[in-house]
């Protein structure tokens, strides 16, 4: 069966100079294209996932790479039955996921981050390059990790992202000596979590680029367990990038 629409979702950590400006031209871009999905514009940066026929979202795309510091910006891509958003939108908010720590600072500085392949290749062996055991930590919502996740990950049980500078601090000693990967669905909050495990002195300490759906796209989605749940009409998408529930 063809799937003719495209799903894009992409994100940056660059700051945005005046984020009500940018939130009203992309709104009045995606408006007139037709295309729909939500945009987060914050100080800290942008944060996009929508959908439609494939030439409107790619303007879109376009539309974002405009604002400055997001030239290069990129996204993710699936394809669905149909358009699994409502309606379009594009709001201002303070953080692109709140963790309320304003000390980290992803666009100004990225903790290391480990491509899906190579991931796969040290899960393969258990082990990284160094010999180290590599231990994979779920950085999402208790309820997403229900719905599938890495074996034997990490899972710290928390029910939402300002929970989750408590937890490392609560079972630091369990990552100790250890070569942890922090993971999420498209990058985000592994990239906050990892910056913040380094301030606790963590530095051995990497982030999957890219998330958990770019694991999918460029692996065959091996030692993943279930289906990696996505805040659209799709529900969860299989690990080669389709709805594993009916579109509706």
């Amino acid at each position: 069966m063809t799937m003719p629409i495209l799903n894009l979702a992409a994100y940056r950590f660059s700051p945005v100079a005046d984020p009500q400006s940018t939130r009203r031209t992309l709104e009045a871009a995606g408006s007139a294209l037709g295309v729909k999905g939500t945009i987060l514009v914050t100080p800290e940066g942008l944060n996009a996932f929508f959908a439609g026929e494939a030439a409107p979202c790619r303007e879109m795309l376009d539309c974002l790479r405009k604002v400055p510091g997001f030239e290069t910006l990129h996204a993710k891509e699936s394809w669905s039955a149909r358009v699994p958003f409502k309606r379009f939108k594009v709001k201002v908010k303070k953080e692109i996921i709140r963790m309320d720590h304003p000390t980290i600072r992803p666009a100004a500085q990225r903790a290391p981050v480990i491509d899906a392949q190579t991931l796969a290749q040290w899960l393969d062996r258990g082990h990284d390059d160094a010999g180290q055991p590599v231990v994979m930590l779920d950085t999402r919502n208790d309820f997403e990790v229900d719905v599938g996740k890495f074996a034997n990950a990490i899972d710290w049980r928390i029910s939402k992202f300002t929970e989750f500078p408590q937890a490392v601090r609560a079972h630091r000693a369990a990552l100790e000596g250890k070569t942890v990967v922090s993971y999420c669905t498209g990058g985000i909050r592994c990239e906050k979590a990892a910056l913040y495990m380094h301030e606790l002195g963590l530095t051995n300490v990497l982030q999957l680029d890219g998330g958990i759906l770019k694991y999918f796209a460029e692996t065959d989605g091996r030692h993943w367990q279930g289906e990696c749940f996505v805040f659209d009409e799709r529900a969860a998408l299989a690990t080669d990038l389709s709805a594993s529930a009916p579109d509706v």
